[in-house]
């Protein structure tokens, strides 16, 4: 679950143009009479089915990455740079989610959302057709601007295409969405990369997004243009691309622990940290009581979780020799529980325990990072890794979903879309960071130099004695800024309450 949060869709409506607060009794009836009384009524069928088709190939782009990304990376002589064909991604759509609202403002979403798809179309063919690993890497940030193009423009349309009453419903298939995905997308991308090859898995996705375009086309044609705003808010969307650049510039220095490397990280500090602070809430870096705390906690979630997880199929493939379709399958659990989570934080009666629940689930994330290290060892089987990631996924549903509640609770009207604006900032940011710090703790720990060798089942014999010490550096970490993310729980509720 890299490119899109799928249990955190209604933060992202806020960001949404306003939409009217209802609509009459005459037009609910006219409504009902056309078709129109639910998602999957004749008047929003097509459109519906194209979003979720859309939310659905991204969501299988995600998990299939994980699952192809180990035999990519060494197939490419490129394994020192393994973390930054995720943290490209999301450093890209850092910068491609504050473009697409501005333009979705000026113009209307359906531009933008079309130039997101052509994007990641675009992206993935690069990524597929590389010659060498900084190409790919080039074609995953190609991605991430076409994935936050296109997931702000979703939220938009939803918000101008649909009713109110029916927007619960749409958002809700966008979690739903993801479900499918997470269970076979390792199944056909294991299968893929292991009898066709890595390539096939990016070059085949770009053809099954027309599918759907055809189905929702004719249906986007007769989404109202809505109010439109007199230009766009350039001031925003160059301090999220200065974020973007000093992001991608520490990315770079880290990749080379060298006393040159400090010209390059200078930069990026420099570029970022100003920048970034006037993105987020005062006090969001000194957890302040409240809604910053609320903002941070959600950078050091996402960040820790995924910094973990994207070297988790590498792990396996090169220490504990098992496919690549075996190696993601093992992920498969906590997309589900992620689920889980998420639909157990909505229980009413666990409203007065939200910050509880936050505190739990971080402690879970915390220590399903900290199990997967045990099966460097021999004799703990490679099973374990999908049981931890089944606690990890459900103290996500815990963690994320509640945060977008409390940020909501938090927010006056007037605030709720530059602050759910701010926790998408803070979500990229902590996975680019996070990320980009757990590559950087694998080549300095000796990772680079995996062999790019298959690996077969044979190779489990060795397992430990490797490259170890690289991935066990990589999952103490993630496991210990989990750990401060439960601190953090303690600073959720505002000094009044």
């Amino acid at each position: 679950m890299t490119a899109i949060d799928p249990c955190d869709r209604d933060t992202d409506v806020a960001d949404s143009p306003s939409v009217p607060a209802g609509t009459s009794a005459q037009a609910e009836a006219e409504a009902e009479a056309d078709g129109g009384g639910s998602v999957l009524g004749k008047r929003y069928r097509a459109l519906t089915l194209g979003i979720v088709s859309v939310v659905s190939l991204i969501a299988f782009e995600a998990s299939a990455v994980n699952t192809a990304m180990p035999v990519a990376a060494r197939a490419l002589d490129g394994v020192e740079l393994y973390a930054y064909a995720f943290s490209a991604y999301f450093t890209a759509s850092l910068f491609a989610m504050a473009l697409s609202g501005e333009w979705c403002d000026r113009r209307g979403p359906l531009v933008p959302l079309f130039a997101g798809i052509a994007a990641f179309g675009a992206g993935l063919v690069v990524s597929g057709s590389a010659s060498e690993m900084w190409m790919f890497v080039g074609g995953r940030g190609v991605q991430g601007i076409g994935g936050g193009l296109v997931i702000v423009s979703l939220y938009v349309l939803v918000g101008r295409a649909y009713p109110q009453r029916l927007q619960p419903a749409v958002l809700a298939s966008f979690s739903a969405a993801w479900v499918l995905p997470v269970i076979i997308g390792p199944l056909i991308a294991g299968t893929v990369t292991e009898r066709v090859g890595w390539r096939w898995v990016f070059l085949s996705i770009p053809v099954l997004i027309l599918l759907p375009l055809a189905v929702m086309l004719p249906a986007l044609r007769k989404v109202e243009r809505g109010e439109r705003s007199p230009a766009m808010n350039r001031r925003r969307i160059l301090l999220a691309l200065a974020v973007a650049s000093g992001a991608g510039l520490l990315q770079y220095a880290g990749q080379d622990l060298a006393w040159v490397s400090l010209i390059p990280a200078a930069a990026g500090l420099a570029l970022l940290v100003p920048c970034i602070l006037r993105l987020l809430p005062r006090g969001t870096f000194r957890a302040a009581r409240g809604l910053p705390s609320v903002v941070l906690l959600r950078g050091i979630a996402a960040g820790a979780f995924l910094g973990a997880e994207s070297f988790i199929p590498l792990m396996l493939v090169t220490e504990r020799g098992l496919s690549a379709t075996a190696a993601g399958l093992s992920l498969t659990g906590g997309g589900l529980t992620w689920a889980l989570g998420s639909y157990t934080q909505s229980r009413p009666r666990l409203e007065p325990y939200r910050e509880r629940l936050m505190a739990g689930g971080m402690v879970l994330i915390a220590t399903s990072i900290a199990l997967v290290p045990l099966v460097l060892a021999d004799s703990v089987p490679a099973w374990l890794v999908a049981v931890a990631w089944v606690l990890g996924g459900y103290g996500m549903g815990l963690v994320i979903s509640s945060g977008s509640v409390l940020l909501l609770k938090l927010s006056g009207p007037k605030e709720a879309g530059s602050n759910s604006a701010s926790l998408q900032v803070s979500d990229a940011l902590g996975n680019i960071t996070l990320v980009g710090l757990s590559g950087v703790l694998f080549v300095g720990f000796g990772g680079g130099s995996v062999a790019a060798a298959d690996h077969t089942a044979a190779a489990s014999a060795t397992a430990g004695t490797g490259h170890a010490g690289a991935f066990a550096a990589v999952f103490v970490a993630m496991a210990a800024v989990a750990l401060l993310g439960a601190v953090v729980t303690t600073r959720l509720r505002p000094a009044a309450q």
